[in-house]
């Protein structure tokens, strides 16, 4: 798969070179750099000099895809697929997530609890980490479901926070994770996860469809989620019925739950919504609910602090 950063590359060879007026207009931000490479307008340089200076203002998700992509090619190496289809057909059955996050007229919003060492955006949350303690405090806090971060370079997470997790309880767990290849979803399946996540930020919809197909042949709900107007139109496409709105712009990592109240005017009322990201008082959650928003997924704001459970209880309307 190309990753958004190639396929900017890739058009930005097929284009003439541009004037720096349309340097301006077309790379909004990178006025400082624009300024500095003026000179290379007439000089043949100028088309090395954007790549340069975009791949300088690339987000974390273009970082992370590139490393994922690395990863995969050695796990893929070390445990060939036909390995991990055998183990998925003695494994146990999953757990259904999707109706853990339906939310009935008159409900609360659910909580799609995280679990999570770090992250891109904080650092590390907490050094060590008992994922089946923490997932048995956000169970009797009242979660709906689990949520566990498995990529070990940005997020200090494993499958066996995973597998531990799940065992501790008797929740529905997403496995999230950055997934790129049919592989992972197959992964997924082994190692208990009832649910992936897939990210229309970061894949074409055929792919969307592709992976969706797969983890539902195998039992399991995909959480599909996008942050821009036109991620969700294409989510809408690929008949997901769990949309994600992930409230955190990658670009700048800045969070606001208005994403959230914005976009779900525009997904049918059949489909269920999770908010993502950002939440951490009752005062926004109350005003999601009243969006009509079903579940939250939050991690971050329970993880601080060492008391996941409490906070996840002073965190529920």
């Amino acid at each position: 798969m190309v990753s958004i950063l190639d396929a900017r590359e890739n058009r930005s060879r097929d284009r003439p070179v541009p004037v720096e007026s349309e340097i301006m207009v077309t790379h909004p931000g990178l006025d400082e750099t624009a300024r500095d490479f003026r000179q290379d307008i007439f000089e043949n340089r100028t088309c090395r000099t954007i790549l340069r200076a975009m791949k300088q203002h690339r987000s974390i998700l273009d970082e992370i895809v590139e490393h994922k992509r690395r990863e995969l090619e050695e796990r893929m190496a070390s445990c060939p697929l036909a390995v991990l289809q055998a183990k998925v057909e003695s494994g146990s059955s999953p757990r259904d997530f999707l109706a853990a996050l339906r939310r009935d007229p008159g409900e609360p919003v659910r909580v799609l609890a995280e679990i999570k060492a770090a992250s891109p955006s904080r650092g590390t949350i907490q050094g060590e980490i008992d994922p089946a303690a923490i997932a048995k405090a956000y169970e009797s806090a009242g979660a709906a479901a689990l949520s566990v971060l498995t990529d070990w370079k940005y997020f200090s997470g494993t499958g066996a926070h995973l597998i531990q997790a799940r065992a501790a309880t008797g929740l529905p767990t997403l496995r999230k994770d950055f997934t790129i290849h049919e592989y992972q979803v197959w992964e997924a399946r082994t190692i208990g996860a009832d649910a992936i996540l897939l990210m229309a930020q970061i894949l074409e919809q055929e792919e969307i469809e592709r992976f969706l197909s797969l983890t539902h042949q195998l039992g399991m709900t995909a959480l599909v989620e996008g942050h821009e107007p036109e991620e969700i139109d294409l989510i809408l496409r690929t008949g997901a019925r769990l949309i994600g709105v992930n409230n955190r712009d990658f670009r700048t990592m800045k969070t606001d739950i208005e994403t959230t109240i914005r976009l779900r005017e525009h997904i049918p009322k059949n489909r269920i919504v999770v908010s993502q990201s950002g939440i951490s008082d009752q005062s926004q959650v109350k005003r999601l609910a009243e969006a009509g928003v079903d579940a939250i997924q939050v991690g971050t704001s329970l993880m601080e602090g060492g008391d996941p459970g409490g906070r996840l209880r002073a965190l529920r309307l």
